[in-house]
């Protein structure tokens, strides 16, 4: 359990650099920023797979085949695709807003995992880290919801963002629990092979979405930039790929291998941390009292849904133990 919590926290600080490059690369699209991310993660994971090419060949399923294509789709693809554009309709107050709850849906939703530690147990940790978010996004609204942009669009356009933001939600939601549960139920991968054969498919679907932009009309997808940015742009996407995509991916298979459900939903509020961290680092700021708040109730309540994990993991081994003393 406390390898399957560092590997957590890990693919949190990771993942916690993809919110930087919608910021770092405004002038390009939600279509074009999803393909070349996933393009370059293809790559990454084709040279990582090619030492035991025919080993991951020979144990990999049709089973296995069908569910890496539903989680490259719903948990890479679409879920970066209506993250940035929720980014861009509506601006980081919303789209954080809504997205910012995976805690609590990943959480719910296992609830009936097993290993899962009763949702009562879990009632006070969860209020925690619903409050560490609220106050997250109250402060986004107060101090910068005027500055996203978002408050001069139309409302159309900020439906539609919003629907954006709630899409990536459930993609995420949807992809952490039947991975974790595919991951704990198949044994003929680790989670690091699983993520490269992960990186391989979705390589493959970035390239097939990559193909569809090559076909549309330059306006309609922003292709038309200088050389400079696209410099900017394939550099960028090679860290997240290698970064945020593969090796962050690998730790989260091994911490979803690892922990129940109730606690692998909580971790990814370390992806909400490393990401106003990196924020902080970028802007040249110390973090705002509500900001500073966020972070210590988020971390508080992380801390004490582990502590119930672990003695609820400690109970179990104690019982074990006994009723194999009772055997000898």
């Amino acid at each position: 359990m406390q390898r399957g919590v560092v590997y957590g926290m890990l693919a949190g600080a990771l993942w916690g650099m993809v919110f930087l490059v919608p910021r770092l690369l405004p002038d390009f699209s939600p279509v074009l920023l999803s393909a070349g991310r996933y393009v370059m993660y293809g790559v990454v994971s084709l040279v990582a797979a090619l030492p035991s090419a025919r080993s991951l060949l020979r144990r990999l399923t049709r089973e296995d085949l069908n569910a890496l294509v539903k989680l490259a789709l719903a948990g890479n693809l679409l879920y970066y695709l209506l993250l940035t554009g929720a980014v861009h309709l509506v601006g980081i107050a919303p789209s954080s807003l809504i997205v910012g709850v995976l805690p609590v849906t990943v959480t719910l939703l296992g609830r009936r995992d097993h290993g899962a530690v009763p949702l009562a147990r879990l009632v006070w940790p969860l209020a925690l880290v619903v409050a560490g978010i609220a106050c997250i996004n109250v402060d986004v609204f107060s101090a910068s919801g005027t500055a996203s942009g978002a408050g001069s669009v139309s409302i159309a356009t900020k439906l539609v963002g919003i629907a954006c933001a709630v899409g990536a939600l459930a993609c995420w939601t949807w992809f952490a629990v039947e991975n974790a549960r595919y991951l704990q139920r198949q044994t003929h991968f680790s989670g690091n092979e699983w993520s490269v054969l992960w990186g391989v498919v979705t390589g493959l679907l970035g390239a097939l979405l990559w193909l569809v932009v090559a076909l549309l009309p330059a306006a309609a997808v922003e292709t038309s930039h200088a050389d400079t940015r696209w410099h900017l742009f394939w550099l960028l996407n090679l860290g997240l790929a290698f970064g945020a995509s593969w090796l962050g991916n690998g730790l989260w298979n091994a911490a979803s291998k690892r922990l129940p459900l109730t606690l692998s939903g909580q971790l990814i509020v370390f992806e909400t941390l490393f990401a106003l961290l990196y924020a902080f680092i970028y802007d040249h700021r110390m973090p705002r009292p509500l900001e500073l708040a966020a972070i210590v109730l988020l971390v508080a309540g992380v801390s004490w849904s582990v502590r119930q994990h672990a003695g609820d993991d400690s109970d179990r081994s104690t019982l074990e133990e006994k009723a194999q003393a009772a055997v000898h």
